[in-house]
């Protein structure tokens, strides 16, 4: 499986699932991000040019009043009078306000009052606004309403933010303030404060205030909303890609496993899927794959029960003819006879019967049974001596040997099943053996096409095998005994469940003959590879 090959560590890096979520959500972050960063700089950028401007004006403004509006004698003081007239003298900007405060802290002069100057406010939009102004108003309200929450909080700003009579208090005291605030009337102004001196003694403030701050604010939130109306067509294109590309394919998978579910399909065929190269790719193969291989395990489930039943009836056919039989023979040889008969076909039928358990029982340990170290080396070692302990006289040796230089035969598998298979190949290789002979176990790791293996060999001096049966020997239910072997006393199942546990730890088994050095058979020979475990350095 391709998935398999990856490391979950690296989720992102080797995930095109997963690189496309990280990057279709960022790119919209990212145009936010940079906008709001751009816009940020910007308005920074105003305010502090409109502080220097105040201040440029406000430093002509109180050279003028410091000659023409204050006294030195007998103590410094501001003549009001004068202060006013060259306050209503001035020609200020309509968005710029300029207030006068004498020593005390108290107003002399407005110059919105003193120039008769009249505010003007845009009436209201006769015609209905349309879709996008009516969002661009909403987006600039919010951003309004969240702007005063956050000044009303403890948030602080780039410059220096005070109250009126903060700033009225500080220039009395000598000196220049300028900054950032909200009043009264929720309208963000840019003031600076002037102390007005005479001799060294502060007798008056001047303070400029500049009005259009928030129409600036208000104009960079309108030059926001280009990259606001992109960042959530990026979004919205990106949802729809991820659905297209995760949510539709994900649901054609589902009805797909669902009508293998309802059974009006056999296998779960989706090329189109199997072809992608993303996880979605991965999981239509998986599932492709375990339904292949469920539809497969059914097959063989039929086709075993058929052989189960096949075999089954044998002996009972064979019991039931050899009971009718015996209801009409009347000669106590032949009865012999039959009872010699039912008693083998009673015998096979147990040897079938728990031959048959056996291998459901392997198939269902090795389904669940988790994969494990194995040493092959010291389970095979421990077969050839059980074996040789409980050997009658007359019965043949069994006798392990590792290849020199080989240290341990490890591989991952489950040990139960692995035993039953050696177990399976030594009983048979015994059966065929002749008196005192010797069945030899040789095991070694070697190197198949790039692959380590832990290889076994068990070998016999039995008859051999007939080269038209060396494929058909792992057949189920499949025996072929030397003459004057006693019948029944093999199932035919030890060959076939060697074959299907090996095949599930990834090995093979292959069945050959022992030749001398003139073709002449002298024993069957089995080998039997898996994949070898190998150790960390």
């Amino acid at each position: 499986m391709r998935l398999s090959k990856k490391s979950d560590r690296s989720f992102i890096v080797n995930s095109r699932i997963g690189r496309l979520i990280f990057a279709s959500n960022l790119a919209g972050l990212l145009i936010l991000v940079i906008g709001a960063l751009v816009l940020n700089e910007m308005r920074t950028g105003l305010v502090q040019a409109r502080i220097e401007s105040l201040s440029t004006q406000g430093d002509l403004i109180v050279s003028v009043l410091a000659e023409g509006a204050t006294i030195g004698d007998p103590e410094p003081g501001m003549i009001n009078a004068n202060a006013r007239r060259i306050l209503k003298r001035l020609e200020l900007p309509n968005t710029v306000r300029a207030r006068l405060y004498d020593s005390r802290g108290r107003l002399i002069g407005d110059y919105g009052l003193l120039s008769d100057r009249v505010d003007e406010e845009a009436l209201g939009r006769l015609s209905e606004r349309n879709f996008l102004e009516k969002t661009a108003a909403a987006v600039s309200d919010g951003l309004d309403a969240i702007a005063r929450v956050l000044q009303s909080g403890a948030r602080k700003s780039l410059l220096q933010t005070q109250s009126l009579e903060e700033e009225l208090n500080a220039a009395l005291a000598g000196q220049r303030v300028s900054g950032e605030r909200i009043t009264s009337r929720d309208e963000r102004v840019v003031s600076v404060s002037f102390p007005i001196q005479r001799v060294s003694a502060v007798v008056g403030v001047l303070t400029l205030e500049a009005s259009d701050v928030s129409d600036i604010v208000r104009r960079e939130r309108a030059a926001l909303l280009p990259f606001i109306w992109v960042a959530i067509f990026v979004s919205l294109l990106s949802a729809g890609i991820l659905s297209f590309m995760i949510a539709r394919p994900l649901r054609r998978l589902a009805m797909a496993a669902d009508r293998v579910g309802s059974g009006a399909a056999e296998k779960l065929e989706l090329p189109r899927l199997t072809s992608r190269r993303d996880e979605i790719g991965e999981l239509a193969e998986s599932l492709e794959s375990m339904t292949s291989a469920l539809f497969d395990r059914i097959v063989a489930n039929e086709a075993f029960a058929a052989d189960v039943a096949h075999e089954l009836k044998n002996p009972l056919t064979s019991i039931r003819s050899a009971v009718e039989t015996s209801e009409r023979v009347t000669d106590p040889a032949a009865l012999a006879k039959l009872r010699r008969v039912i008693a083998s076909d009673v015998r096979r039928l147990d040897r079938l019967i728990t031959d048959i358990s056996n291998a459901t029982r392997m198939e269902a340990e090795a389904a669940r049974s988790p994969m494990e170290r194995v040493d092959l080396g010291r389970l095979l070692s421990d077969l050839a001596d059980t074996y040789d302990a409980i050997r009658d006289e007359g019965q043949p040796r069994v006798k392990f040997t590792l290849e020199e230089n080989v240290e341990e035969l490890l591989v991952i598998g489950r040990e139960g099943p692995l035993g039953q298979v050696f177990r399976n190949l030594i009983e048979n290789a015994r059966s065929f053996s002749p008196e005192n002979g010797l069945v030899s176990i040789r095991g070694r790791n070697v190197v198949v096409g790039g692959t380590l293996f832990a290889e076994v060999v068990i070998e016999d001096q039995g008859p051999g095998i007939p080269d038209d049966k060396l494929e058909k020997i792992f057949d189920r239910f499949y025996t072929d005994r030397p003459a004057g072997t006693k019948f029944g006393q093999n199932s035919g199942l030890g060959l076939s469940i060697v074959e299907q546990i090996v095949e599930s730890h990834h090995g093979s088994v292959e069945a050959s003959n022992v030749l001398d050095a003139s073709d002449s058979v002298h024993g069957a020979r089995f080998l039997i590879r898996l994949p070898a475990f190998v150790r960390d350095k």
